[in-house]
């Protein structure tokens, strides 16, 4: 089957790779993710994989309570590469070739991320795991899937979620809450809808990156988005979405 995308990037939440656990990582989860992902490597499809860090630790919830917010940042970001070598661990045991590329030095156990050499490795056919968000505080790791992406040339962003797209609430909350199938960047900014933060959808505007939101849970759904079938909510540009 002919993929839609040959070179991807996939933003998981911290929070999908803890699976049924309230906190950390589930070892059954990140076996299947990682058996999800050799799937769509086996399409011909490149992969750059970010990974949050909430299951392990919240900048944002840490200075609400009084943590220096700069300090509570880097912490999330050492937790998004505890989450990165666990994956890349799932990923190794069945074969499929990774590198951990982080924004934070770290030579014992990643590469520093360097444009180039990340390029490079994709097209070698190796999963790239970047982690480290951008290196900096105050950025999310939404911003950081952005920044990647259009640092790599990835064709879209694909962010595997909890739900099945964009609602204009929370549906697991109000049930009968409304499902976008397509959006605009800029409706997604005037909505206020909580997709991805701000800084992160007025980059993917001002690049032109697609991002496809969809439940990541529902196995077979990233090689079902891979290969263009009609899953979740897409925003892009207003051009492009009266399509």
């Amino acid at each position: 089957m002919q993929a839609e995308y040959s070179r991807i990037l996939l933003k998981l939440s911290g929070e999908v790779l803890a699976g049924p656990r309230p906190f950390g990582t589930d070892p059954d989860t990140l076996r299947e993710m990682a058996g999800e992902i050799r799937e769509v490597c086996g399409l011909g499809v490149q992969v750059a994989v970010v990974v949050g860090g909430g299951n392990i630790f919240r900048g944002l919830a840490a200075s609400s309570q009084g943590m220096d917010r700069a300090t509570a940042d880097y912490i999330g970001m050492l937790a998004t590469i505890m989450n990165c070598l666990a994956l890349q661990d799932s990923l190794d045991s069945i074969g499929v070739q990774t590198r951990v590329m982080t924004a934070l030095e770290m030579r014992q156990i990643a590469e520093p991320y360097i444009r180039r050499r990340a390029i490079r490795h994709l097209e070698k056919g190796r999963v790239i795991l970047l982690a480290g968000g951008t290196g900096n505080p105050y950025f999310t790791t939404d911003t950081a899937a952005v920044l990647r992406a259009a640092e790599i040339h990835a064709q879209v962003i694909l962010k595997g979620t909890k739900v099945d797209g964009i609602y204009s609430e929370d549906p697991v909350r109000n049930p009968s809450a409304t499902f976008y199938p397509r959006l605009s960047y800029l409706d997604v900014l005037q909505k206020n809808l909580k997709v991805m933060d701000a800084t992160a959808i007025s980059l993917c505007m001002d690049n032109h990156l697609p991002v496809i939101v969809f439940n990541v849970r529902k196995r077979g759904n990233i090689r079902s988005v891979v290969l263009g079938e009609p899953i979740g909510s897409i925003v892009t540009s207003r051009e492009e979405e009266s399509r």
